[in-house]
């Protein structure tokens, strides 16, 4: 799904990312020293929560690579830390093509399950919101899958319009057909 980014060209200004009450969160942006918790955060998550964070069953190995290559000085992320200072709430803003010239984003989040419910997701968001459009981004893509109600219901609710892409569920193939042989 792609979401206008409000206040670029071509958006619609009634659309913005809402927020039914605002909440007040510490939000940091993370750099390559919290890289650590990064990984920590991640590897927390259980198998149902990586599915929809990545797309797909992310194992240790997968979100170990994917966290190594994370750019701190292109991409944007920013964490939402606990009072024991351990990272509870991420998002990833990563521009899209390599020319220096894009005009697009992509969104990704995790909440674990301790900050789920509080509006962790909906306030980094925003914060990803903003500072796409301060760098002049009026796109943001969000890879959700069907049943990530959570991210689809935040998208939604910023005005996205939703692209349903991938392979659309096939009937079971039919029954092979005995063949009957004479002797």
């Amino acid at each position: 799904m792609s979401i206008q980014i409000p206040g670029q060209s071509g958006s619609d200004p009634k659309a913005r990312p809402a927020s039914p009450a605002f909440r007040w969160f510490p939000i940091r942006s993370l750099g390559p020293r919290q890289r650590p918790r990064v990984l920590a955060h991640l590897l927390s998550l259980n198998e149902p929560d990586r599915y929809l964070r990545f797309g797909y069953a992310a194992n240790d190995a997968h979100i170990g690579r994917y966290v190594d290559q994370l750019d701190f000085d292109r991409d944007e992320l920013f964490g939402i830390f606990n009072r024991r200072l351990e990272l509870v709430a991420m998002a990833h803003l990563a521009l899209l093509g390599n020319d220096g010239t894009t005009r697009a984003a992509e969104f990704g989040v995790s909440v674990l399950p301790q900050g789920r419910g509080r509006g962790l997701a909906s306030r980094l968001f925003e914060i990803a919101c903003l500072h796409a459009r301060n760098r002049g981004i009026d796109t943001l893509m969000v890879h959700a899958l069907s049943e990530n109600a959570a991210m689809l219901h935040i998208a939604r609710q910023a005005g996205a319009t939703v692209d349903r892409a991938g392979l659309a569920p096939r009937p079971p193939a039919p029954a092979r057909p005995r063949t009957w042989a004479r002797t």
